[in-house]
């Protein structure tokens, strides 16, 4: 049975510019005498967050929403929420809905903590009996015992955020809306927003989830849809979307980073403060390409990444020395080696020429990195050197740390926590 249920959803937006600021009603109004008031053409501008949009989300699963901001992300939630209308479409929702957006939008700076517990549970539907009997509990989980008689408009951001998570999930909702918000707060509370979470997902909720963190992502939900300007690209198994979507992304920083390296190129930057020797033989060219041979400069970890170096000698070199150094961004050294290191003898090179060293599978954590290439003779001395001038990134969707990620299992007495169900 599918508890969300969504049929063609579009959802449009006025846009309105104006071409003057205005300090009052009246100095709009007097506009026109200057040319300030908004066009037809103002008043007829609107943008479409949301484009047919048909989705289902069974009972008692797990969904998330992921796409880059202005995708249409938090627009979908506000509708299954209720806080929007479609222009078009149909929107079935079975079972009562609590919606963790924008936490404690509706509190009244000027109410108590207490005063706001008893009017946002109404606004979710609860009576005053039943917020009395949960109002203990609501107080405890938001760890305001000593502040829930003061003004809101006198707690902290944290204190602010924990009350309205505690209300939002207390009132015993069928459908859990949920954006953003387990990322906001101090570990502590976060725990306990991971471990309610759990308790809803064991209980037969249905939690529809919004999220940048796709680690998340891909532990909690069991299907993913993946919006890009207001369409749903793909939708179905974790794994296979956001692969997708990440692949996107890095294709889109990729064709950035190219513009850039062709700008760069176009307006002859000098480098020479991160290149020095006496260009015996120089290096014309670095170019990173991917395993089909495409130049990229944005890699999925793990991905196989090839260096190419071309070259030109000015007369005959006798043995020369190719070599490479990987660094973060922050100057740590991650990997560096020569042909020399490797026993790759090279008689001679003349001429115009190219080198290259494939990685097979750099499996390096995600982040900025660039690359020193160099050519010198046996006993040192430099032909050409560029130190860390050539930027690219890998990206992952596991965001841990250090420089490289070596291959692994995770064990749980014994068995894959993946196969055996997760830990809580």
């Amino acid at each position: 049975m599918n508890v969300i249920s969504l049929s063609g959803i579009c959802k449009k937006f006025k846009k309105v510019t104006l071409r003057k600021n205005y300090g009052t009603i009246k100095s709009y109004f007097l506009g026109g005498l200057t040319g300030g008031k908004p066009s037809l053409e103002d008043k007829d501008q609107s943008f479409e967050a949301l484009r047919d949009i048909t989705l289902a989300i069974p009972q008692g699963s797990t969904w998330g929403l992921i796409g880059k901001n202005g995708s249409g992300k938090s627009t979908l939630l506000k509708l299954i929420a209720g806080i929007y209308s479609p222009d078009s479409g149909s929107i079935e929702i079975n079972g009562k809905v609590s919606a963790l957006i924008e936490l404690g939008a509706g509190f009244h700076p000027d109410f108590s903590g207490r005063e706001n517990i008893f009017i946002n549970a109404s606004i979710l539907g609860f009576s005053r009996r039943e917020i009395e009997n949960r109002f203990d509990e609501i107080v405890a989980f938001a760890e305001l015992e000593e502040f829930i008689d003061n003004p809101v408009r006198t707690y902290s951001s944290g204190m602010f955020m924990r009350l309205g998570f505690s209300i939002a999930v207390h009132v015993d909702p069928d459908i859990l809306l949920v954006d953003e918000v387990l990322a906001v707060g101090d570990e502590a509370f976060s725990n306990k927003c991971y471990d309610k979470m759990e308790s809803f997902r064991s209980a037969g909720k249905t939690i529809v989830l919004v999220s940048h963190s796709l680690g998340d992502i891909e532990k909690w939900c069991d299907g993913v849809a993946w919006l890009d300007d207001g369409i749903v690209q793909e939708n179905g198994k974790p794994v296979r979307v956001i692969d997708a979507y990440l692949a996107k992304v890095a294709e889109t920083e990729n064709v950035a980073m190219l513009e850039d390296k062709n700008k760069m190129a176009d307006g002859n930057e000098n480098v020479e403060s991160n290149r020095w020797g006496d260009r015996t033989v120089g290096i014309s060219k670095v170019v990173l390409r991917d395993d089909a041979g495409e130049e990229r400069y944005v890699f999925q970890s793990g991905q196989s990444v090839l260096v190419e170096i071309n070259y030109k000698a000015k007369s005959r070199v006798e043995e020369p020395v190719f070599g490479i150094g990987i660094f973060k961004h922050d100057g740590t050294h991650c990997y560096g080696s020569n042909t020399d290191i490797e026993d790759l003898q090279i008689e001679s090179i003349e001429g115009d020429g190219r080198i290259s060293i494939c990685f097979n599978g750099l499996n390096l954590v995600d982040g900025s990195y660039r690359i020193s290439v160099a050519v010198h003779a046996k006993d040192g001395h430099s032909y050409d050197y560029h130190d860390q001038m050539y930027e690219f990134s890998i990206r992952s969707k596991i965001k841990d740390v250090g420089v490289f990620r070596p291959a692994h299992t995770w064990t749980l007495n014994g068995e894959n926590p993946n196969v055996a169900g997760r830990v809580s």
